[in-house]
């Protein structure tokens, strides 16, 4: 295996096993992405081997930084470049090239060299491709998850500004190439602009019949209502597990430890016995409760419904409502941004109480558990010293 294929599935092993699902842009996709451009770009330039091999090393490597977040992820890729590099013995002049190569990637430095720009291009290569807004919207998905939200203008306007004032290409090829559509991307995020500005009256406010809600705010309620559900799952999975460990104790004490009580010569291990299995108990019953489902279900009311008191997001509240009733209401909903709003805001709410409440029972089940434990082993040494 060459020395490239080695880091390619280095890489690709790392990320996949260490880099949260929440990056959608900074993931092996772009990294590929990326290799694929300097690779296309070094073609056109006079590199020697050991600059190309250092360049595509580079490329690889250049945002494995991101598995320890975000923060300095140039300087933390190169570490990682770095440890890869002593365990495969790359040369020493190629391995400090690389990491050089890696480290200029941060968008506040200047290339100089030959091989420095063209991983600047290759790392900025999507600025001059067709898919530029498809692209784009990884990496604003991937900022939502970490609570930098945009709405849509602040978006276009952040892209536009990064086009024009802060990027630039700095080899022939990308200019020569790739310069004319970014240029198109450029007047194609104007275009939404003006469009969004024709939208707005002489104050600058939005228009009141606008219906439909930003961007931004979508990815809100998405990624908080995505990161309640799992929270809800990783609840129900420790309930889960204490349940399984409970009757797995509970089935070996019944048929192992119980049978021989019976025996005058056991009598001392009666007591502890019976604290292990009370504890397992109650143990389980809590778990049951922090996993058991408690569904409101609300009798179906027209004037609820026109009064707008009723939850139509949660099956509870509209499972008794006839079909028709409950598609004129949530046409209703869609076309009225307020309304919309406020249901979402408020099945925020309630799934924030019902986690509230599994994570409380959750954590008495674990104190439980703990002490259970801890009282049934001191219970049993006891009883072995006193016999």
């Amino acid at each position: 295996m060459t020395l490239p294929e080695t880091a390619e599935k280095f890489v690709r092993n790392l990320l996949k096993d260490k880099l949260s699902d929440s990056y959608t842009y900074h993931n092996f996709e772009h990294t590929k992405r990326v290799v694929a451009s300097a690779l296309e770009l070094a073609e056109s330039e006079v590199l020697s081997d050991e600059e190309r091999s250092a360049l595509e090393l580079a490329a690889w490597f250049h945002d494995t930084g991101y598995i320890n977040g975000p923060d300095k992820h140039e300087n933390n890729s190169a570490l990682i470049f770095n440890e890869f590099a002593s365990e495969n013995r790359v040369p020493p002049q190629t391995a400090a090239l690389a990491e050089k190569l890696i480290r200029i990637t941060e968008m506040c430095l200047e290339p100089d060299t030959t091989p420095e720009k063209i991983i600047r291009d290759a790392d900025c290569s999507h600025f001059g491709s067709e898919k530029y807004q498809k692209i784009a919207s990884l990496l604003r998905e991937e900022w939502a998850s970490q609570g930098r939200v945009y709405s849509d203008s602040e978006w276009a306007k952040g892209n536009l500004e990064m086009l024009t004032k802060w990027h630039k290409f700095h080899t022939d090829y990308a200019r020569n190439h790739w310069q004319s559509q970014k240029e198109k991307n450029i007047a194609s995020i104007q275009q939404k602009l003006k469009e969004m500005e024709s939208e707005e009256n002489p104050g600058n406010e939005k228009k009141k019949d606008k219906k439909k809600p930003d961007r931004g705010v979508e990815t809100l309620f998405r990624v908080t209502l995505n990161n309640h559900t799992q929270l809800s799952q990783i609840a129900d999975s420790k309930a889960n597990i204490l349940l399984s460990v409970n009757a797995i104790i509970i089935s070996i004490a019944l048929s192992t430890l119980i049978p021989k009580l019976d025996s005058p010569s056991n009598a001392h291990l009666v007591t502890p016995t019976f604290i292990m299995l009370m504890f397992s108990v109650i143990s389980i019953i809590f778990a049951i409760l922090a996993t058991r489902p408690k569904v409101s279900s609300a009798t179906y009311n027209p004037q609820d419904v026109a009064n707008r008191k009723i939850n139509l997001l949660f099956f509870g509240n509209f499972s008794k409502m006839p079909l028709a009733d409950y598609q004129n209401a949530m046409k209703e909903m869609m076309d009225d941004r307020n309304y919309l709003y406020e249901s979402l805001i408020k099945d925020l709410y309630l799934l924030g109480t019902v986690l509230e409440r599994k994570y409380k029972l959750l954590r008495i089940t674990y104190n439980i558990f703990m002490f259970g434990i801890i009282s049934s082993v001191v219970a049993f040494v006891v009883a072995f010293k006193s016999y």
